[in-house]
């Protein structure tokens, strides 16, 4: 069988672990039987982890419960960057081996519902785990949005980035970011609803900084040059502009210059929210 699952940046700025959203970039993976384990691999991660402990191969024979199979991995999420790689591939690997529920299995073994379940239904979701069971619903997003992505050559792993998040938070941390959610939430559904500063973070970003000299610079660039509002993709490195179809490729190119300007080797790119999620054939 072979699965096709969109991409997720997570947080989308105050909505923490919670808000997701699917882009078009993909993953498919195909799982056939055979006689003996064998798995390939092309596009963003090709050759790195073409072994049994592939996270495809970990999920398929979870699946099945043996690794008689032919697995073939194709991606164009880049790894580790913040844009959903780890929970995207974990789906499509669960889904092509004929999982009940891919969904479940690709929370479990990544641990983001919020990423899970945006690859798993595309669009704008909202995500829990509640008693260890993931839990998402679909949330309204405007057509007329487009997400700018600065996708830095820098990884940062997600383990590193929640390492230097604090166990307590401020009172008015917790209720600003509370209030931004709300607000951003009817802005993404309504683009004429947007308000200014709703993509604003107290719980993590600025904690995380720190760890990528070049995020507030980029976040800044991203502003200035016409979008929305900006923050950080899940955990990073990627960060992200929310934009109208009108301002995007302005926006983007004003983000390669800055990259240029500042000499921070990356790529940026305009994508679509996806709107159908896994896919199977």
């Amino acid at each position: 069988m072979l699965a096709r699952v969109p991409a997720s940046s997570a947080n989308l700025g105050p909505g923490f672990d919670t808000l997701a959203v699917a882009l078009n970039l993909y993953v498919d993976v195909s799982v056939e039987a055979a006689d003996d384990f064998c798995i390939t691999s092309a596009g963003e991660g090709a050759g790195l982890f073409d072994d049994e402990g592939h996270l495809a191969a970990v999920v398929a024979r979870e699946v099945l419960g043996h690794s008689r199979v032919s697995i073939h991995v194709e991606s164009q999420i880049p790894l580790s960057r913040g844009l959903g790689s780890s929970a995207s591939l974990a789906l499509a690997a669960a889904a092509a081996a004929g999982a009940a529920d891919p969904l479940a299995l690709a929370t479990r073994v990544d641990g983001h519902a919020e990423n899970a379940a945006a690859s798993r239904y595309g669009g704008l979701v909202a995500a829990a785990l509640r008693n260890g069971v993931p839990v998402a619903r679909s949330l309204t997003l405007d057509s007329a949005w487009r997400f700018v992505v600065v996708i830095p050559q820098a990884q940062l792993a997600t383990s590193d980035a929640r390492r230097v998040l604090p166990h307590e938070v401020p009172f008015a941390d917790a209720v600003f970011n509370l209030n931004a959610m709300g607000l951003l939430i009817a802005g993404l559904a309504d683009r004429n609803n947007f308000v200014s500063g709703s993509m604003g973070d107290a719980l993590h970003q600025p904690y995380r900084m720190a760890l990528l000299p070049f995020a507030a610079g980029v976040l800044a660039a991203l502003v200035e040059a016409g979008a929305s509002g900006a923050c950080w993709s899940g955990a990073g490195s990627t960060m992200l502009g929310l934009v109208g179809v009108e301002e995007a490729e302005a926006v983007a190119a004003a983000a390669r210059t800055h990259l240029s300007d500042e000499g921070v080797a990356g790529t940026v790119r305009v994508l679509d929210a996806d709107r159908t999620g896994l896919v199977t054939r």
